[in-house]
């Protein structure tokens, strides 16, 4: 029901439980996709449900069965009039997820293969929601999991992993570091990767977000989709699961695709502003979003390519910006983000100043992970004040903080 297509050169290859990336464009350049003979798939809108996990989708999934028994995706989407002054604003929060993040989407797929081609131990390399999610998904699994992580890493991250019981190899170095060692590793010891971009399967997961949000918005989708970017998986797989239903004649739109950047992670922005033919722009990446501080992007050039088939664009923001907008987003919504999911809050507003977004439009943006993940960014507002143990005393502070 599926090939394997280069992004590159569009060669076109067979599964296998060899082949991640094209061996002739190599892989930076040579990212495969995931096609389907769309004629053969028999689909309709009643088939799947707002609430169903991401195994309703599995006639357009690449995938034999499905092996975690933990619900992955069903994610809320809610919606608000007049937010920030546009029509309706819709966010995809998932942070409900397993692991309190969008990497489960893409974790229970490579589970799904590990098991297909028999293999016993899988890994990846993670700043921390990718390397918790395999932690938690697998551990349920007869698959062994390996981890290796910066060790800047943030600690609630890393804690997950220990207590998961997976392997974890902190690498004193960057998110790119310890990715290029953890390929060398798995493949001589012939491990399964759970990397993005170099396995294709995992972004045929993460489209799952978007058909839930096609589904979940009764086959009508917004206007335009705003998500944080750092190794360009997620992006990526927006527009193919938009696309996907599209080809298959559910919906009849795909939205526009804007992507945010930490500015002093933008490497995707450049690649992407210096135009065609797209050639990655490597960078020393460091922000306060952890999750998307990436310098090095595996999945760039499709990032760019869909990115541009859907009419959008990227976008960068600023940490303070990325930081306003966690506060932001929780007081108007009560929805605490991570940094990297409260970017597409900051993006969106960017967007709207800058005459991407129209006010008469429905944009959803998309909140990939919970606060909780990483509690440091928001530390400075955490200063506790011992109040005397006297009703006196508390009134006169109530009095103090209200407004």
């Amino acid at each position: 029901m599926y090939k394997l297509k280069c992004i590159s050169c569009g060669k076109i290859y067979e599964p296998s439980p060899k082949i991640y990336v094209c061996p002739q464009c190599g892989s930076r350049l040579g990212t495969l996709e995931v096609i389907y003979d769309y004629e053969k798939i028999n689909l309709k809108k009643s088939d799947f449900s707002p609430d169903g996990d991401i195994s309703q989708f599995i006639k357009v999934l690449p995938i034999n069965s499905y092996v975690t028994h933990l619900k992955v995706g069903g994610t809320p989407l809610y919606k608000f009039k007049n937010l920030l002054g546009i029509k309706e604003v819709q966010i995809k929060y998932d942070g409900t997820n397993p692991t309190a993040s969008y990497k489960d989407r893409a974790t229970a797929i490579a589970l799904a293969k590990a098991y297909e081609y028999n293999y016993e131990t899988i890994y990846c390399a993670s700043t921390g929601n990718a390397a918790s999610s395999l932690a938690g998904l697998a551990a349920s699994t007869k698959l062994e999991a390996f981890i290796f992580v910066p060790a800047s890493a943030p600690i609630a991250k890393i804690a997950q992993l220990y207590v998961y019981g997976a392997k974890v190899i902190q690498i004193d170095g960057t998110y790119d570091e310890a990715f290029d060692i953890s390929m060398k590793i798995g493949e001589k010891l012939n491990w399964y990767s759970r990397n993005s971009a170099i396995n294709p399967y995992l972004l045929e997961g993460k489209k799952t977000g978007a058909l839930e949000v096609a589904v979940q918005t009764f086959y009508d989708p917004p206007d335009i989709v705003i998500v944080g970017v750092g190794d360009g998986t997620v992006i990526s797989s927006l527009y193919k699961g938009f696309y996907d239903f599209y080809k298959l004649g559910l919906i009849n739109k795909i939205p526009k695709i804007i992507g945010v950047q930490a500015e002093n992670a933008d490497a995707i922005v450049r690649t992407f502003e210096k135009g065609k033919p797209y050639k990655p722009i490597d960078i020393y990446a460091k922000t306060l979003a952890d999750s998307i501080s990436v310098g090095k992007p595996r999945d760039v050039i499709k990032a760019c390519k869909y990115v541009e088939k859907s009419g959008g664009t990227f976008l960068r923001v600023s940490d303070e910006e990325i930081y306003s907008a966690i506060l932001e987003l929780a007081k108007n919504t009560g929805i605490f983000g991570e940094p990297a999911g409260a970017a597409s809050y900051a993006g969106l507003k960017k967007a709207i100043k800058l005459g991407i977004v129209d006010k008469n439009e429905k944009a959803c943006i998309f909140v990939t992970g919970n606060g909780l993940k990483d509690i440091k960014a928001v530390e400075k507002l955490i200063k506790p004040i011992k109040i005397e143990p006297k009703i006196e005393k508390v009134l006169e502070y109530i009095n103090e903080v209200k407004s």
